[in-house]
This record gives structure tokens, C-alpha cells and sequence, in this order.
């Protein structure tokens, strides 16, 4: 087998790393904290998540849970990582941060054929390589990239939501339910509005004062993550339609009347200590962060364990740029993958880098790169990536817009998204085994 190389210790790295050796390859991972820290992340943890704790929907008849089955399927270290580190969120995946990524940097750490370097990387690697440095990429890496790309690339900024301490909420105000009783039905803390105290918050949000420059001029945010106060400018309803709406959560406090918004709060941890604040990423000042979320009704003396904050996140242009399979056009064997690549999400980062995994492990021996059946979420995924406009290009994450629709019109909803992913998954392992991957442990022995 090789000796191969992947740059950056994230999830899509961490991966791939691991997917490599366990099909044999001896494989030199490469890490630049604690050598070289980033704005987000908080500890030199491999895998560290820096957004939300949530990895979504285990379900498989929802796009997320699709692709979570067919990550299960190629043997994924993240989702047996994820269920050990597993918190109450409903029908997501949610871990505890720390529990997760101490999860994952023992598993890579004590695999026989990964060593892990701790150092910046600032040159493409000369050998068989993976490049997953996330949307954090070094400044001198990313230099080399366009270098070799030829092009500026693309860039956008990320914004991060508060995290609250369980103590300091007022449990009287706040109740616990999931929505429409999923899960095991009181997974979340919900904040109800009124009317009145829903557009006092929704002025107070357009009002306040956000960290500006050169930098945030014309930001193009990644639709799926924008800042709070963004979706609240963009008209009065827009955050009671979107991640504060009232539907399926009637208030006890109320005898069951629904309420006219509702913040839901989202457990971080195991023991419930810290709690995130759902949807409500921002780039609002700290002092005003304080004093505008302390208007929310059970939050009036929060504490904050981790402020809302914003960073650069940057992107290749994967359809003008590289291969079907994500390598740069002059070496198959130099392949880039996780969010770097133009996804949007945690599983389908990882799920990239997994899939990069197989490839450069096929390229080494000697076989072509393959790429998912489009009926699967991953082939969706890849798909889009190598089709989508190169001037318009963005990110993009798991949805049932990207697979083929069914042979035949089906108009319930649910029945439909049964069948797109019965489909999906009888297609997906029919790649597998028409490529050799029967089984993950038939991988792995290989």
C-alpha cells in the first residue's frame, strides 16, 4: 500500500485519514493547531465542531438520514463517535462538543497507520493527498491553491450562535418539548413571544450594532446560515416563519395556545449544563448581543458560555476548477474535499472526505475514481458540485432537490420521500458492491 497524506485534522480530514488506513495506506495527517490557531475553533481537539452540535436528522426518510445511511454504509468514524457522544436533540444526531472530538482524536491517534503532525502546511503535498483544511484554509495555503487553480476562488463569511448556561434560565417562562412531540418529546427549551414582545425583539435586532469594515461590504452569506439579524431586516415575519415559528409547540404556560414566535434552545452537552441558542447565528457586537437576546422572554438573565461570532470561510469553485471526483485536472492523485469543496454541513463534509478516501485509495492501486449513483444523496451532492454553475456557484448542502425525482408522480409528501430514499439506498448498494465495497468491515479487511 501507499504512503499518503492529508492535510487538515477537521472532520472531512479526520475521515478521510481514517478511511485510508483502514484500507491499508500508511497515512501522515497533518494539523496546524495548536501550532497555528483559527478564529473559531476553541481547543487543539482533532474534529472539533465550531457551528452547531447538531450533525441533523438520523431519519432516513429525510435527506440528512439518507445520507447518514449511506455514510453508515462506507464504515464512517464520525457516526460511531456521534452516537458515544450523543445528547437529547429530537430526531438529530446531537453530541457534546467535547466528548465528540476527544472521541475522534483518540480514534485517529491510536490507529497504527495514521501519525499525526502537528504543523502548518503551505505548499501542495508532492505525493497522494487529500487537502480538507475546511473553510479556515491558511492564508499561505490558500495561496498555493490559487496558485495552482489560477483563479481568486470564491469566499463568504459563517456566523456562530450563543451558547447559554442552563442555570441561568428562567424555567418558569421557558417549557421543554420537541416539536410535534418528537424524539422523546421535550428534547428542546422553547422561549414563547407574544406579539408585542416578538416585534420589540424583531426592532431591537434590525437596530443593533454589528461588527462592520471593508470585510462585511456586500457579504455573500451562505443562505442556510445567515446572521440573525440579516433574516430579521429582510421583513417582520421572516424569523416567525423560519427558525421562530410557534407550529407544533403549544404553550403549557398558556393552556396550550400557541404562541405568536418561539426561540428554541437546543442542549450542548450531556448533563444539559449548556444550551444553544437555535438559528441564532450573528455578527452583532458582544455588548449588544447581551443586551438584545437578554429581550428574549426566560433569557432576561442569561449567561453567555460562548458569544454569537462570525469568520471567513472560503471555497473552491469546484465545477470551473476540478475533476468529477474533486482532484486538481493535472494530478488525479491531489484531491480536495469537506467544505472546502462547496458543501454546506457537517455529515456532508465528512462524507465528501470519505468519498475521497475510496477514490485516492482506487487511484493508488491503479483503478479509476467512482462516483455515487445520482439517486444517492452523496452522488446528489457530487453531482451538483461538478454541474452547478461556475458563476453562480455556492454552497450546498443535503436536500431531495439534488437527487433524480422518481419515474413516477407521487403527490404525498411523506410517501414520496420514503421511496426517493428506499431508492436511494438499494441504489447505493448496488455501487458499492459493483466496486468492491460489499461491507464496510469488507473494506477495511482488504
Amino acid at each position: 500500500m501507499a504512503e499518503v497524506s492529508v492535510v487538515g485534522g477537521g472532520l472531512a480530514g479526520s475521515e478521510a485519514a481514517y478511511q485510508l488506513a483502514e484500507r491499508g495506506h500508511s497515512v501522515t495527517l497533518y494539523e496546524m493547531r495548536p501550532v497555528r490557531k483559527t478564529a473559531a475553533h476553541q481547543t487543539d481537539l482533532l474534529a472539533e465542531v465550531v457551528c452547531t452540535n447538531s450533525f441533523k436528522s438520523v431519519e432516513p426518510h429525510t435527506a440528512h438520514g439518507l445520507l447518514k445511511t449511506e455514510m453508515r454504509a462506507l464504515g464512517s468514524l464520525l457516526l460511531r463517535v456521534a452516537e458515544v457522544a450523543r445528547v437529547p436533540g429530537g430526531t438529530a444526531l446531537t453530541v457534546d462538543r467535547h466528548v465528540f472530538a476527544a472521541g475522534m482524536t483518540d480514534a485517529i491517534t491510536a490507529h497504527p497507520r495514521i501519525r499525526v503532525v502537528r504543523e502548518e502546511v503551505d505548499t501542495l503535498p508532492a505525493g497522494p493527498a487529500i487537502i480538507a483544511t475546511g473553510p479556515l484554509t491558511s492564508d499561505a495555503l490558500s495561496a498555493a491553491i490559487r496558485a495552482e487553480l489560477g483563479d481568486e476562488g470564491l469566499a463568504f463569511f459563517d456566523s456562530i450562535a450563543p451558547i447559554v448556561s442552563n442555570e441561568s434560565l428562567d424555567h418558569d417562562v421557558l417549557f421543554a418539548m420537541s416539536r410535534w412531540g418528537k424524539g422523546d418529546g421535550d428534547d428542546y427549551l422553547n422561549a414563547p413571544f407574544t406579539r408585542e414582545q416578538y416585534e420589540s425583539f424583531i426592532d431591537a435586532l434590525r437596530g443593533g450594532e454589528s461588527y462592520e469594515g471593508h470585510d462585511w461590504e456586500n457579504v455573500p452569506y451562505f443562505e442556510g446560515c445567515l446572521p440573525i439579524e440579516v433574516m430579521a431586516s429582510r421583513g417582520l415575519d421572516t424569523l416567525r416563519f423560519g427558525p421562530m415559528k410557534p407550529v407544533g409547540l403549544p404553550v403549557p404556560q398558556w393552556d396550550g395556545k400557541r404562541a405568536h414566535a418561539i426561540l428554541q434552545l437546543r442542549r450542548e452537552d450531556k448533563a444539559g449544563q449548556m444550551w444553544n441558542l437555535v438559528g441564532f447565528q450573528t455578527r452583532l457586537k458582544i455588548p449588544e448581543q447581551k443586551r438584545i437576546f437578554q429581550m428574549i422572554p426566560g433569557l432576561e438573565e442569561v449567561e453567555f458560555l460562548r458569544w454569537g461570532s462570525i469568520h471567513r470561510n472560503t471555497y473552491l469553485n469546484f465545477p470551473a476548477r476540478l475533476t468529477a471526483h474533486g482532484s486538481l485536472p493535472s494530478r488525479t492523485d491531489l484531491l480536495f474535499a469537506g467544505q472546502l469543496t462547496g458543501v454546506e454541513g457537517y455529515t456532508e463534509s465528512t462524507a465528501v472526505g470519505i468519498l475521497a478516501a475510496v477514490n485516492l485509495d482506487r487511484i493508488v492501486r491503479g483503478l479509476e475514481p467512482v462516483l455515487p449513483p445520482v439517486t444517492s444523496m452523496l452522488g446528489g451532492l457530487m453531482r451538483y458540485l461538478r454541474e452547478a454553475d461556475p458563476a453562480h456557484f455556492q454552497p450546498m448542502n443535503s436536500n431531495f432537490g439534488l437527487i433524480d425525482p422518481l419515474e413516477t408522480n407521487v403527490r404525498d409528501k411523506q410517501q414520496k420521500r420514503d421511496l426517493l430514499s428506499e431508492r436511494g439506498q438499494a441504489d447505493f448498494a448496488a455501487w458499492m458492491a459493483a466496486n468492491g465495497m460489499e461491507s464496510a468491515g469488507a473494506v477495511a479487511a482488504r
